[in-house]
């Protein structure tokens, strides 16, 4: 297979999830052998994706090179995996990447309507000698990397939620990944909001973008409390434990939406991978340390 980019520009406008700033991003198309990089247009600075440029990882992941950084990087990055793109520049005005709905779907529609640009150089495929695997003690989370012929992902996604239970999901080329895992949204626990808050936080996090998972009964005074926090009066609690804002669009939309992650964070290892990732509680930490660690076993072996 050969390698692939865009075939055209795509620009999107938004306001970022964590910082609330108000940002504009353009994807185009990259030459071959380029890989995906973000510019930040109003610094003039460039960072390649990669895992050596990962700077945080809290609640998303973020490059920086010197002191310029772009964040919440995971879901466009996924949308480029997932649609089968090599070479791509992303273009920021500002530090964080629009959240739009909360998915990587109006990625992957805009670039669907136009397919992708075949380019005259071989796809570099990544391949490792032998098993990889990075744990959380702490957390009892791991990734575990084997070698394979193809890329696949398989995920095992337990928050010790009654709402949500043990969402297990797969994901190889094979899936239709627009249909399938790019209009998974990102979500949050209605109890960690407050939390998130006063990390300086989902400051864009609204009813629109994201789904809030409600664990135990809430009173007048919460809803009330919601309504003035996201502008959005009539709020309450599903039968099925979700703000009722919103549908979900899978039953385990969740589960689908930290393999969008997953995958996107995965991308950082620089190219596609023949391998199968597993995965057990995955989160930015974890994932970008596993790719971390790919990056320095493949160095000097990619066929």
């Amino acid at each position: 297979m050969n390698q692939r980019t865009l075939k055209k520009a795509y620009t999107f406008e938004g306001k970022g999830l964590h910082s609330g700033n108000p940002v504009r991003m353009t994807l185009r198309p990259a030459a071959a052998g380029e890989g995906i990089a973000f510019l930040r247009t109003d610094k003039h600075v460039r960072i390649p994706a990669v895992a050596e440029y990962v700077a945080r990882t809290s609640r998303s992941t973020s490059l920086a090179s010197g002191r310029v950084s772009v964040s919440t990087v995971e879901h466009v990055l996924s949308a480029l995996c997932g649609l089968g793109v090599d070479n791509a520049l992303v273009e920021l005005s500002a530090p964080e990447v629009p959240i739009l709905d909360g998915s990587a779907l109006p990625y992957a529609e805009a670039i669907l309507a136009d397919g992708l640009a075949e380019q005259e150089v071989p796809r570099k495929e990544l391949s490792i000698g032998e098993a990889v695997e990075c744990r959380d003690e702490k957390s009892g989370s791991w990734i575990r990397i084997t070698p394979a012929e193809t890329l696949s992902f398989d995920i095992t996604v337990d928050f010790n939620s009654r709402v949500l239970g043990v969402q297990k999901v797969h994901w190889d080329p094979s899936v239709d990944y627009a249909a399938q895992i790019a209009p998974c949204r990102t979500f949050c626990f209605l109890h960690e909001i407050q939390w998130l808050a006063t990390l300086g936080l989902v400051k864009g996090g609204d009813v629109k973008n994201a789904i809030v998972v409600v664990e135990k009964p809430v009173g007048p005074r919460v809803t009330a409390a919601l309504a003035r926090r996201f502008g959005q009066s009539g709020l309450g609690v599903t039968p099925a434990g979700y703000l009722n804002n919103l549908e979900l669009r899978f039953p385990d939309e969740c589960g689908r939406h930290k393999m969008l992650d997953i995958i996107g964070d995965m991308f950082l290892v620089g190219g596609y991978l023949k391998a199968r990732v597993e995965g057990y509680k995955p989160g930015h930490a974890i994932n970008t340390k596993a790719a971390a660690l790919l990056r320095q076993k493949i160095r000097g072996e990619v066929v």
